[in-house]
Order: C-alpha cells, then structure tokens, then sequence
C-alpha cells in the first residue's frame, strides 16, 4: 500500500480521510472525529460508529510531527479495515515512541495518571517482603532497595509477574500464594522482576529490547530454574502460555 506524503497544515482528521481513501480507493469517506485524550499511558483507538470513525488518541502526541499522526492512522486503519500494516509505517511509529525525550513523557505520564490497584503483600501463604527479602540477600548481596510489593487483584495464570518501573512496583499473581506452590517458584517469579530494576528495557531504534542479554544470563544463575519453569507450565496449562512483564 503505499500513502500519499502528508500535506503541509492538514488537521489530524484530513490526514485520516486521506491515509483511508488510499486503503479503500473506491468507497466514500466516512466522516472522522479525532480527539487527544489524557490517557494513562500511550494508548489510541479506534472505532466505527453511525459511519463515523472516532480516534481517539494519546495527549502524549498532541505536538507529535504529521508524519507521526499519518503512521498512526495508517496502524489504526489498517488494524480496523483488517489489513496488514505497512512495515515501514509501523517502524516509523515505533522509532517516534522509543525517543528518549518520548519515553521519558510516557514514565511521567503513567507516574500522573495511573494507578496501580494491587494487595497488601502479606499473602495468605506467601509474605512478598520475606520473598523480596530473601532473594535480595541471596542474589544481590541487598543492595535493591525495597520497591512496593503487592499482590494482583486477580489470580492471573497468564501474567505471572509485573515489574512497573513508573510506579516503583512489583506485582506477582496471587496464583502464586497457594500451599501447593513451592517457595522457590515464588522466588523465581520474584528474581525474574527485580531482574527488571537492574537491568532495564533497552532501546534502540524502533526495538525494545526488554529481555537483553545481561538480563537473560542473570536469570540463567537461579538455582531452581528448569524446576520453576515446569512448575509454571504445569500451573498454567488451563490457560495461554504464562508471561513474566517488566
């Protein structure tokens, strides 16, 4: 597919009639509403309603350059009209997001307007101090300074752990605080996100690199590794494959 290069003074809307009327040539261009919202985190979206297309999309590109904007439109029309998107696009979008300068609006976007909802620590079976605790003395010598623990919300078999750097916070699924569950998994989940704290998502271009090398050969050092992963598998086999997030 190939889009036409964005005019000079063209409102976000026009830019979205344009990159649409490109992807379907032969049908009437629907009227388009686009609106910066004060999301909390990078996201925008898309919908079909009445025939109009609403976008809403992030404040954090409220001042972002309209070949930015024409990317975007052209990943949310793509996406919408089922078609693929254009890697050169998508490249493009990813490289504006990985600025340093963008990053750092995201962080301080997420630190303003998110809120983490999480539980105390002290887990009907597991403490996340004690587990913090102990991994920090075994593997770090203690030298991580105690971010805020919580267990989620909702015992999740896909997302095991969540280390949010913008809240300072470790999350781990309250699948784990079971009887049934051997301390050392519960461990590894927990080395796996302090992992995060020391060795953070690198950037480089339109790639994040959110496990990099360093990360993976720390991880290998846990003792119990091939045992806490088969534990994992055998505890989420009900559902998708688990995730450990940053």
């Amino acid at each position: 597919m190939q889009v036409e290069s964005a005019l000079l003074f063209e409102t976000p809307a026009e830019i979205c009639a344009r990159v649409y009327r490109s992807l379907r040539p032969r049908t009437p261009v629907p009227e388009f509403r686009v609106s910066f919202r004060k999301f909390a985190n990078a996201t925008s979206t898309i919908r079909s309603r009445g025939g109009v297309m609403e976008l809403k999309i992030t404040d954090l590109l409220a001042d972002a350059p309209a070949p930015i904007l024409e990317a975007l439109a052209v990943i949310l029309l793509s996406k919408l009209l089922r078609k693929t998107i254009p890697a050169h696009y998508s490249e493009q979008y990813r490289r504006y997001l990985n600025r340093h300068e963008v990053r750092q609006g995201i962080t301080e976007m997420r630190q303003a307007r998110g809120r983490k909802r999480i539980d105390p620590p002290a887990g009907h079976t597991y403490d996340l101090g004690d587990l913090f605790d102990a991994v920090n003395a075994q593997f770090f010598a203690g030298s991580i300074t105690r971010p805020l623990l919580g267990w989620s919300r909702q015992a999740s078999r896909t997302i095991l752990g969540h280390c949010d750097s913008a809240h300072n916070t470790i999350v781990l699924s309250r699948i784990l605080d079971q009887p049934h569950v051997p301390r050392f998994v519960a461990e590894y989940v927990m080395y796996h996100e302090m992992l995060h704290l020391v060795h953070p998502v690198e950037s480089r271009g339109a790639k994040r690199s959110i496990h990099p090398p360093e990360f993976r050969a720390a991880e290998k050092r846990f003792p119990k590794i091939k045992e806490a992963k088969a534990f994992i598998r055998q505890l989420c086999s009900r559902s998708s494959p688990y995730s450990l997030l940053f």
